[in-house]
C-alpha cells in the first residue's frame, strides 16, 4: 500500500520492536497478525448538506469553499487559489469529480497531521484519476490548514491531502533540498472535528503507518463557491 510517510521523511527516529515470548524464525514462532482497523458503525451521512454555520464562515470568506462532512463532523475550508491556484485547482477538480466520496482519514499521526483522500473502507486503494501536480510551497503548514500529500518527488501530489494539527515549521519551505509541502486552505469551521479526528486511538504498524482502529470517513466534500 502506497503511504505518504512525512514524519518519518522529516526526523529522524529508531524505533525498537521487541516481541514478548522470544522465539527464532527457525522454532516455528509466528507473532499474531496485526490488528484491522474496524468499518464505522455509521456508513451513511445524515444530511448531505452543510451546516448554517458552515455556510455563515463560507459566505465571509472572500475566496473559494469547500464542505466536507466525516464521520466525526464537519468541516469547512476556505482555499488559497490567489496564492497556489494550480493546488487549489486540482483540488477542486477532484472534488468537483465526486472522486472524496466515501474515502478515509487512513492515518492519524497524533498532534502532527491527519490524512486522508485516498483510500476507502478496508484500505482500498482510490488511485489518482490526473497526473500529479508541481509543487506550490508557498504558505505556511500552520494549525489547521490542509496541505497535499506527496512522494520524496516534490512533484508528485495527485488526490491525497492532509490537515496540520500543530505549527509543522518542518513542512515548510526551507530550500531546495528541502522544498516542503504545499499549503492550499485552511479551516474556517469545524476545527473541533480535526481535534476529535486527532484523538482517535490508532494502531501502529509502523512509524509511518498510523491507522485509526474504527474507521474516520470522509461521506462527502461539496464545493460551496
Amino acid at each position: 500500500m502506497r503511504f505518504f510517510a512525512l514524519r518519518a521523511a522529516m526526523v529522524a527516529a529508531v524505533v525498537l520492536l521487541t516481541a514478548c515470548g522470544g522465539g527464532s524464525p527457525d522454532d516455528g514462532y509466528r507473532p499474531p497478525p496485526l490488528p484491522v482497523p474496524t468499518p464505522n458503525p455509521y456508513p451513511y451521512p445524515n444530511t448531505y448538506s452543510c451546516s448554517n454555520e458552515g455556510l455563515i464562515k463560507s459566505a465571509l470568506s472572500s475566496l473559494p469553499t469547500v464542505c466536507m462532512l466525516t464521520s466525526s463532523g464537519e468541516i469547512v475550508f476556505e482555499l488559497y487559489s490567489d496564492t497556489v491556484p494550480n493546488t487549489v485547482n486540482n483540488f477542486l477538480r477532484y472534488v468537483a469529480d465526486g472522486a472524496y466520496k466515501n474515502t478515509l482519514f487512513h492515518q492519524v499521526d497524533r498532534d502532527f497531521v491527519i490524512q486522508g483522500g485516498g483510500y476507502t473502507s478496508g484500505m482500498v486503494e482510490r488511485p489518482p484519476a490526473y497526473a500529479p501536480i508541481p509543487l506550490e510551497s508557498r504558505e505556511y503548514n500552520l494549525p489547521g490548514t490542509i496541505a497535499m500529500a506527496r512522494r520524496s518527488d516534490p512533484n508528485s501530489a495527485t488526490n491525497q491531502f492532509f490537515i496540520n494539527v500543530k505549527d509543522n515549521k518542518e513542512l515548510d519551505y526551507q530550500s531546495a533540498a528541502k522544498p516542503g509541502y504545499a499549503v492550499f486552505g485552511r479551516v474556517i469551521s469545524g476545527m473541533a472535528t480535526v481535534e476529535a479526528i486527532n484523538a482517535v486511538p490508532v494502531y501502529v504498524y509502523s512509524d509511518a503507518d498510523l491507522r485509526p482502529r474504527q474507521e474516520v470517513l470522509i461521506y462527502w466534500v461539496q464545493r460551496l463557491k
